[in-house]
């Protein structure tokens, strides 16, 4: 809770204000704790050595994966692949990712877009407490690690809660769950099996498929969108509070006559993606999906498509779509 300060001219009545003072700078000191321990998390997945097993659920689906994570002076190694249903290992040096296949053999190679468990949160966390009071819980005890919850709760309903648990030495999240307003789980990434520090060797990071794809089909089309700058004519008719619009571009898609219109909004924490194309000979369905905290909708207009989808609730991501100037059919 954000600390209230009382202030009285009045000096008969400052020993009675006494205790409600105290209780404002425990509530300011909680509050920089909690922020003190945000940065630590986010920190603690770039910089540490990890390797473990986690588990994805959302809805009444689980999915097991295992990741080993270095860090040197040199940046970031990882090897993330999963352990049920189709094989997928991905190995990433830095921001450069490739993601093997082994099921249609095919090999995909691109930059890094998005950030896996237990890296969930951004480098810069300046504008977290525009949009969610930060707070410290209990500890708690997760694969076998003590761990300190940290919960960070909207200020409003355009955007999901979330809480971790936070190992207690390092600060690694061991734990995350995004919430709703009711507070229901809506997905949550857990370690199940986890070790930190010198433990993790390289030997973990070695690829176990690219000795074995030097036949396979190798796709680079992500590498070979080309981006260039919009014309900034790309805004919401009804500005969404707390969201911001952090870039704006057009993309060059392979197999696309015509290129895409990017458009990244964020809170500080949730990004937003929005894609605007002109309207195709077979439209998209219209329309909301999700998957987990993921939602997208689709709207369809007289002349183009606006497809907008990120970890925001369900009402978040179509206000933003029809915030766009599209006419419906």
């Amino acid at each position: 809770m954000a600390a209230r300060t009382v202030q009285s001219s009045v000096p008969a009545v400052l020993a009675l204000l006494g205790a409600i003072g105290c209780g404002n700078c425990v509530a300011a000191e909680t509050g920089a704790d909690a922020m003190a321990w945000l940065k630590k998390i986010a920190a603690a997945s770039r910089q540490l050595n990890y390797a473990g097993t986690f588990v994805y659920q959302h809805g009444r689906q689980m999915e097991t994966s295992r990741i080993a994570h270095m860090s040197d002076a040199s940046g970031e190694y990882e090897k993330l692949e999963t352990l049920e249903g189709p094989s997928r290992e991905i190995i990433r040096n830095n921001d450069n990712v490739t993601c093997y296949l082994p099921a249609t053999k095919t090999v995909i190679i691109e930059k890094r877009t998005i950030r896996h468990f237990p890296a969930l949160l951004p480098e810069q966390l300046s504008e977290i407490s525009e949009n969610y009071v930060v707070t410290r819980g209990g500890q708690e005890r997760v694969a076998g690690h003590d761990c300190q919850v940290i919960a960070l709760e909207p200020k409003d309903n355009l955007r999901y809660g979330h809480n971790y648990c936070a190992e207690l030495a390092t600060g690694l999240a061991l734990r995350a769950r995004t919430v709703n307003e009711k507070g229901e789980p809506v997905d949550m990434f857990v370690f199940t099996q986890l070790m930190i520090g010198h433990q993790v060797s390289r030997d973990m990071l070695k690829s176990r498929y690219a000795g074995l794809s030097q036949s396979w089909h190798i796709d680079r089309a992500a590498l070979d969108q080309s981006e260039s700058a919009a014309d900034g004519s790309g805004a919401l008719r009804s500005p969404l509070a707390g969201f911001k619009k952090v870039t704006e571009m057009r993309r060059s898609v392979p197999g696309r006559a015509t290129s895409v219109s990017h458009i990244v909004y964020s809170d500080g924490l949730a990004a937003v993606s929005v894609f605007i194309e002109p309207m195709s000979k077979s439209p998209p369905n219209a329309g909301a999906t999700y998957q987990g905290a993921v939602n997208m909708y689709v709207k369809s207009g007289t002349d183009q498509v606006v497809t907008v989808v990120g970890e925001a609730p369900a009402r978040t991501v179509r206000q933003i779509a029809e915030s766009f100037g599209t006419k419906d059919h």
